[in-house]
């Protein structure tokens, strides 16, 4: 039972040392890479799926695709101009990128 602990008390200090890593450019915790960050927001026309210009349908769009060929998603780049957010068809954010 000690061992059980000792083993989940230690991976929960690494997984807050390698979170004490990240930059704060890349943290979730800045407000630039929040979710409720309108900037991030699927709910912005910018970023929705609805616009032509994250549509599967689009060619000129920046459609995220698997290694079969298949969209799978789109990336926005964000409006000023720090990086890109990434979303799926279901109007979910993936991820982000900063530059």
């Amino acid at each position: 039972m000690k061992m059980i602990l000792f083993i989940v008390a230690l991976s929960f200090v690494c997984a807050q040392c390698a979170e004490s890593f990240t930059s704060w450019e890349n943290s979730p915790s800045n407000w630039n890479n929040s979710e409720n960050n309108w900037q991030n927001s699927s709910s912005n026309w910018q970023n929705s799926p609805n616009n032509w210009s994250n549509s599967p349908n689009n060619p000129n769009a920046n459609l995220i695709y698997d290694n079969y060929g298949n969209a799978q998603g789109y990336a926005v780049p964000k409006s000023n101009g720090t990086g890109v957010n990434v979303y799926d068809f279901d109007s979910k954010r993936r991820g982000y990128y900063n530059y």
